[in-house]
């Protein structure tokens, strides 16, 4: 007879996943972009954090997924379910700026919106590199990474409208 049969181990307290203020953000955002790199990079954060994407949403997107009229992007998430997301104005105008250098970087038979300095489609570790980069020089402590946008666009927006059910459908 085993006396600990039926005894349940508690669950231990989750802890909510890490955001950045509404300050921090802007902070992370404001920056000077003056080459294609960073015109690249302002257009990617910006998007992750207009839209909420997932690291591989983002790497995924082809130039074709973007609605400018209707300021939409159209994204692939997991289970290859498809959703169609709303886009900030900031990100928009960062991405009309990005596709000027894009179409004259891409590689023949490349079809990522977001490319490496070599014209083929960026890496989520160099989107992870980068984005970690940027925030310490914009003077974040923090550990800034891709998720914790995605974190942070569904703080704030539940903050801001109050709800639940249309930020759980935004980011799916």
């Amino acid at each position: 007879h085993n006396p600990c049969t039926g005894i349940r181990v508690p669950k231990s307290a989750k802890k909510l996943p890490h955001a950045l203020s509404p300050d921090e953000t802007t902070q992370l955002l404001t920056f000077t972009a003056s080459d294609p790199l960073t015109i690249r990079d302002r257009a990617m954060f910006e998007l992750f954090y207009s839209s909420g994407l997932r690291l591989a949403e983002l790497t995924q997107l082809k130039p074709e997924d973007i609605d400018f009229p209707d300021g939409t992007v159209r994204v692939i998430g997991k289970g290859g379910k498809t959703r169609i997301v709303p886009v900030g104005k900031a990100a928009l105008a960062a991405l009309q700026m990005w596709l000027q250098y894009q179409r004259k970087m891409v590689r023949p038979g490349v079809s990522a919106l977001f490319l490496s300095q070599h014209g083929n489609a960026i890496s989520a570790r160099t989107i992870s590199h980068r984005l970690k980069g940027r925030s310490r020089q914009q003077g974040i402590r923090q550990n800034v990474h891709p998720h914790m946008l995605r974190h942070s666009f569904a703080s704030h927006l539940l903050q801001s409208s109050g709800d639940l059910r249309a930020v759980q459908e935004m980011l799916g």
